[in-house]
């Protein structure tokens, strides 16, 4: 019987380690790329060690690229704007499904979960056309506003809020805390591992998006990331190198968000083991 689970868990590990190497291998080319120069990466030669070593492509997109640094912060701006609001309306929604009565509440339940059904092409062009009539294109209102709710993740905090325990808001109410005392000082400050679930999963879409300010956006100084990266390639030459060194950059700032919150998916594992 040992010996039967010790060779599960060995073929677990190597599945986990290969599909780790697969994973790692376009990401370290990558990472390798943005210190080579463009000769080196179309010359067909295939090597994670860059022949001649430079900083120039890094030098390049922040020095000489003007809209390079205006792109970063747009792309910061809109996505911790995006993830922040997220939290508060996705949370109070999901609470407000779970704990209060209202009337048609069920029927508001209902309508959350078709539009998880329908895709986000569907809406496009009526999105559009909405924030042409309100005179939101170009604009960093027409990026955040519309984004700043999602029904996927309010009834992610539903569910989470069903299994929320009552005593403690029956006791911040003995207390003399209203609703949205209890919910924000109480419920909130405890619902960490679902809020920073939801905080990783809202940013990374934020950050990654392509299509939304590539409709939206035509002013190149108000372009995200992922459209302005996009400039860097032409008809007749792509700059891979640059585009490299701008990827690497434009990877930094979900690893670090990722890193930061990880330590309350672990929290959230023993608050849940406790239980």
């Amino acid at each position: 019987m040992k010996k039967k689970v010790s060779f599960g868990k060995g073929l677990l590990y190597f599945i986990l380690v290969f599909y780790a190497i697969i994973t790692m291998v376009p990401f370290l080319w990558a990472l390798s790329s943005s210190f080579k120069t463009l000769e080196e990466i179309v010359s067909g030669v295939i090597s994670f060690i860059p022949r001649d070593f430079t900083l120039e492509n890094y030098k390049t997109i922040f020095l000489q690229q003007e809209l390079f640094p205006r792109w970063l912060f747009n792309s910061l701006f809109v996505g911790v704007s995006v993830t922040l609001l997220n939290i508060i309306f996705n949370s109070m929604a999901g609470y407000a499904l779970a704990r209060l009565s209202f009337p048609g509440k069920k029927t508001l339940f209902i309508m959350i979960l078709a539009i998880l059904m329908i895709p986000g092409q569907v809406t496009m062009i009526p999105n559009y056309l909405i924030l042409k009539e309100l005179g939101w294109l170009n604009s960093y209102q027409g990026l955040i506003i519309p984004g700043m709710i999602n029904a996927t993740f309010i009834f992610m905090m539903r569910q989470f809020f069903i299994n929320f325990p009552k005593e403690l808001e029956e006791a911040a109410s003995l207390d003399g805390l209203g609703k949205f005392g209890t919910f924000f000082r109480i419920v909130l400050p405890m619902a960490k591992p679902a809020l920073a679930a939801q905080a990783i999963f809202v940013f990374m879409g934020s950050w990654n998006d392509f299509m939304r300010p590539l409709i939206i956006m035509s002013d190149p100084e108000l372009f995200t990331l992922p459209v302005g990266l996009n400039t860097f390639k032409g008809q007749f030459i792509s700059y891979w190198n640059y585009i490299m060194a701008a990827s690497m950059v434009f990877t930094l700032p979900v690893l670090l968000i990722y890193a930061f919150f990880n330590k309350y998916f672990m929290k959230g594992i023993s608050f849940t083991n406790d239980k």
